[in-house]
């Protein structure tokens, strides 16, 4: 079968012919990759960022945004069939630790993550577990929503924090309105009350957020703290997620913030270099926020069954990995760029 590799890092990816993946272990669920996300991490990946925290062997298939269909399924799976539509959650995981018990799935003891420590979904077929694996609705084609298995799942975790410990009417200010930022608002009007500002460098990703829920449109024009502000009588925001988490992202998204406020960090990439003596003085909170659980995934993808969640894509047929790659460095894509194999 056809799949994209990484051979080396700060190289390109290839595209190489590899065996289809097989059954292995009784709770193994093979998928027919009907779409594949292209995430800014694939670029941190070839980066080298993430090589000494996964220790995976080079050559390895990437692509960790991944729906499709059942394709064969091991002697002990019942949760799906052959030819069901699937959307996978990111993470293989053991179900038996404290972690996977508490539906606490990202934090696993012992879980693979296909696309970062073994083969992924820049491919043709994907091998993935009973545990992984939520059916989608009818309505739904993998290419759609594949970009919701890591980026939706994500932005949807972070929202689901924010709603928990927001009232309505509480602003909540969203840096980066992109591939992430653009559901991320989707899902903080769907249940949450919070007054949404989304802020973003282009202002084409401000107008998709604002037609997406957003209340207010900011563009990080240098003004954008002040107009915080000033839309909060100066009090600044009860919350904040930063789906950026570089350059002056962070600092600024601190300047947003109120005080008790509750700065969510998602995206990576930057330092948080804050005073400690202004956390201790306002109280502030600062929360890591990775990807969602199983449970997460199955919300989200209800919410995206009911139409108040929808991903925008470009589509890329898989060999054209490196144009949807170089568009997503560039800026260039609108919400998730899509590898269809």
């Amino acid at each position: 079968m056809k799949a994209v590799q990484v051979v080396g890092y700060d190289t390109k990816l290839q595209l190489t012919e590899v065996p289809e993946p097989q059954i292995e272990g009784p709770l193994d669920v093979i998928v027919r990759v009907g779409g594949a996300g292209v995430c800014r991490t694939d670029i941190h990946i070839l980066e080298g960022i993430w090589k000494e925290r996964t220790g995976v062997q080079l050559p390895f298939t990437i692509g960790h945004e991944n729906a499709g269909w059942v394709h064969a399924v091991g002697d002990a799976v019942t949760n799906v069939e052959v030819g069901d539509k699937v959307i996978l959650h990111p993470s293989m995981t053991c179900g038996l630790c404290r972690a996977c018990r508490s539906g606490d799935d990202m934090h696993c003891l012992d879980n693979s993550f296909p696309g970062m420590n073994i083969d992924g979904g820049y491919a043709e077929f994907l091998r993935s577990s009973a545990r992984s694996v939520v059916r989608i609705d009818d309505a739904l084609a993998p290419a759609d929503v594949a970009g919701l298995a890591d980026a939706g799942l994500t932005a949807y975790h972070a929202a689901a924090k924010v709603a928990k410990t927001t009232r309505p009417g509480d602003v909540c200010v969203v840096i980066g309105a992109g591939g992430l930022g653009h559901i991320g608002v989707q899902v903080l009007a769907a249940i949450s009350g919070v007054t949404i500002v989304a802020i973003d460098c282009i202002p084409s990703a401000v107008d998709l957020a604002v037609s997406m829920g957003a209340d207010h449109g900011i563009v990080a024009d240098g003004t954008h703290v002040q107009q915080v502000l000033e839309l909060t009588g100066g009090h600044g925001a009860e919350a904040v997620i930063d789906f950026v988490g570089e350059g002056s992202a962070t600092r600024e998204g601190v300047a947003m913030l109120r005080r008790a406020g509750n700065y969510y960090v998602v995206g990576y990439g930057g330092v948080l270099d804050v005073p400690t003596i202004d956390i201790v003085y306002t109280e502030l909170n600062f929360i890591g926020s990775l990807t969602g659980s199983y449970n997460d995934l199955q919300d989200l993808m209800t919410l995206s069954s009911q139409g108040k969640v929808t991903l925008r894509t470009t589509e890329y047929p898989l060999e054209d990995f490196q144009r949807a790659l170089d568009d997503l460095g560039a800026g260039r894509v609108r919400g998730r760029a899509i590898l269809v194999p």
